[in-house]
């Protein structure tokens, strides 16, 4: 069994947060992939279902970010997990709006939630660290990650929820390069022939075209007579 984790923060209040991405994003598997409906336990929502042939359940601790960890631990301890069946969906001021990454063990880099998670488990989990941007300025942070995002995050938001719903079942069979392609399929489409070619690129020859050959006009039959013919010699 996989335990996939959504870090975030309960209530209507932090629902549209930039904190609570983790918590959308297994939202969206649960969602599209059939999974049972939400339920209260380990001091958290829990849903069971099945990502390709993998066993999985989502859980989105309800002991508020801070305390993310103890929910954690409770239902590893429940199941009989390991760290390295655990994989986390968080926040990530380091990486760009729309921007994803998987890691496995590291530092908790100042995030609370992951900072709980390594009190109560160690640091041995996987990561899926969802990019929002910085801020700019260290105290800028606490009010930013707790502000809705904004209108203009929709169409980016949506194509990274849908990127990760569509890469889930490979992320559950531990193949991380594949969840990622899944993802990139979805935020960074391939372009469409546009008839430009790039930078450095040769245009090809043009081929000769045919040259078409002046016709000349036929002649008009001589119709003089031979003496005519003659006459006109001497003229």
């Amino acid at each position: 069994m996989k335990l996939f984790v959504g870090l975030g923060n309960p209530g209507a209040k932090y629902a549209g947060t930039r904190h609570n991405i983790g918590f959308m994003a297994v939202d969206r598997i649960q969602a599209d992939h059939g999974f049972a409906p939400w339920k209260s336990k380990f001091q958290g929502q829990i849903s069971e279902g099945r990502l390709g042939s993998e066993k999985v359940l989502l859980l989105k601790p309800e002991t508020f970010m801070n305390l993310s960890g103890q929910s954690v631990g409770e239902a590893m301890r429940f199941y009989k997990l390991t760290p390295e069946d655990v994989c986390v969906f968080h926040d990530e001021l380091d990486l760009a709006p729309g921007r994803l990454k998987v890691k496995t063990g590291g530092g908790h880099a100042g995030h609370n939630g992951l900072r709980s998670m390594h009190a109560h488990i160690g640091e041995a989990y996987q990561r899926v660290r969802l990019g929002i941007g910085h801020p700019g300025r260290k105290e800028l942070v606490s009010g930013y990650v707790l502000h809705d995002f904004a209108r203009a995050d929709a169409a980016w938001l949506d194509d990274l929820m849908r990127g990760i719903s569509d890469g889930a079942a490979e992320l559950a069979a531990g193949d991380a390069g594949r969840f990622m392609n899944a993802v990139a399929l979805r935020t960074t489409p391939p372009r469409a022939a546009t008839g430009t070619r790039n930078k450095g690129e040769k245009t090809p020859a043009k081929m000769p075209q045919p040259v078409e050959k002046a016709t000349e006009p036929a002649e008009e039959p001589d119709k003089r007579s031979a003496l005519q013919k003659l006459a006109d010699r001497f003229r």
